[in-house]
């Protein structure tokens, strides 16, 4: 084919299309290359080699690529390798000349500023900023003057007392306790109250035993116990050289009064406690519980000497040493004392105590009635609820609805200060009392009977 079209023989009428010379933009773009090749396609990339072409020039021609030419100004370093001088000595440098005067001086000045400058830094870092250790310091106690002498009043009264105070262990098939006492007679006769015995005595298969201050371990025996007093006498045998408790007079007893309770709380032996008579005559109810049998109204000292459990029964002692009352009970809150303390006195536990050791058993003072405490805008006092028929009250003229405001010369505020002025009287003995009835007060006489 000698062009795009074949040609045709046939004669037309049409005129024949000429075909121009293509553009000269076109014909190098499409035209067949220079080289035989098997392909009308010219390599792009293919660059004509020609003996004029120009250097590629980077300002003008992104694509080309990185190359280093010659510095703009060539300057010529003549200069040779450096030497190493001689050494300058100390000498040479002051006295040749190389520094001058002043710059020396400056220079020694500002030593002289910097040397002491370090040395007050020095001085006040050592005054305030003291060592942590030492080996200069070396800590010895002093040995007291006295010796083994007692340095105060409790620590004599605590040493003149131990020996005479015991703790009293009760242990049954199921549990047990501990309480205190202390030795009224060489005999062996200890007294403490009756709550901290009574599961031995309600239980035969109970093992009681004491425990001296030089832990021997004793058997014991109860002698007696009064569940109204809350008061209890053991006994042990064959132990010698028992240190007896010297007893006191509660009756002169004064509030303020310095005192100590000696025992053992939670079971801790030969504990001591100090503090003060807080009052008197305070009337503090024991009631029956699971441990013990005790029923009491005891006319208690109060003390804000710490008692615990364990404490009871052991000796309230005054500064001579001697027992002024048996602590029986405390206040408590949270399992601990509180400054809540209740001694029974001396006076009032030594003839229960003698009447235990003698026969066994304690009879009591009776008046025949039941009350209760009565509180209102009208009256204070213990309200008769029951009068028994053939009773010393009966025989005093008392009834139901009474309300007795005194008996035995003590102000009676409630049912319990009555039953501690009525067991604090004697059998047989008439004694006088105040009662009020139909906005009235009275007086009248009584005479308690044995219970």
């Amino acid at each position: 084919m000698d062009g795009s079209f074949a040609h045709q023989d046939a004669p037309s009428d049409r005129p024949e299309p000429q075909i121009a010379p293509p553009d000269p933009v076109l014909a190098e773009a499409f035209s067949r290359p220079v080289e035989e090749t098997d392909t009308l396609q010219r390599d792009p990339y293919a660059v004509p080699e020609t003996e004029d072409a120009p250097e590629p020039d980077p300002w003008r021609d992104p694509a080309s690529a990185a190359s280093l030419s010659a510095p703009a100004v060539a300057i010529a370093d003549d200069r040779g390798p450096a030497s190493v001088g001689p050494k300058i000595g100390i000498r040479e440098l002051i006295f040749g000349g190389r520094v001058h005067w002043w710059a020396l001086a400056t220079l020694g000045v500002l030593t002289l500023l910097i040397g002491m400058f370090g040395g007050l830094v020095g001085r006040w870092t050592a005054e305030v900023a003291t060592p942590l250790h030492a080996d200069t310091v070396r800590l010895e106690g002093e040995a007291p003057d006295s010796g083994d002498d007692p340095r105060t009043n409790v620590a004599r009264v605590a040493k003149a007392v131990q020996k005479s105070v015991v703790t009293i262990e009760v242990r049954t098939a199921v549990d047990g306790g501990s309480g205190s006492g202390f030795i009224v007679d060489k005999a062996g006769y200890i007294v403490t109250n009756n709550h901290v015995i009574s599961k031995a005595a309600n239980d035969s298969k109970a093992k009681l035993e004491v425990v001296f201050f030089d832990r021997q371990r004793v058997p014991a025996r109860i002698v007696g116990r009064d569940v109204k007093t809350d008061l209890a006498v053991l006994k042990v045998d064959d132990v010698a050289d028992l240190t007896v408790s010297k007893l006191g007079d509660s009756a002169d007893l004064q509030i303020g009064e310095e005192v100590i309770a000696f025992g053992s709380p939670l079971g801790l032996d030969k504990t001591v406690t100090s503090g003060i008579i807080s009052a008197l005559d305070r009337p503090v109810p024991l009631r029956p519980d699971a441990d013990s049998d005790t029923d009491a109204v005891i006319n208690a000292i109060q003390t804000d000497a710490s008692i615990n459990p364990g404490n009871s029964g052991g000796p309230l002692l005054n500064d001579d040493g001697q027992v002024i009352g048996v602590n029986t009970a405390g206040a408590m809150t949270g399992g601990g004392s509180i400054g809540l303390g209740f001694a029974i006195p001396i006076n009032e536990a030594i003839p229960i105590a003698n009447t235990l050791i003698k026969e066994g058993k304690v009879k009591h003072p009776a008046v025949g009635i039941t009350a209760s405490t009565v509180r209102n805008d009208r009256v204070f006092g213990a309200q008769v609820k029951d009068v028994a028929q053939g009773s010393p009250a009966a025989r005093a003229g008392l009834r139901e609805g009474d309300v007795i405001t005194k008996f035995n010369g003590r102000p009676i505020e409630g049912a319990d200060e009555l039953t501690v002025g009525v067991r604090t009287s004697k059998i047989g003995e008439e004694v006088d009392f105040t009662y009020w009835r139909d906005g009235r007060y009275f007086d009248g006489e009584i005479t308690p009977v044995s219970d």
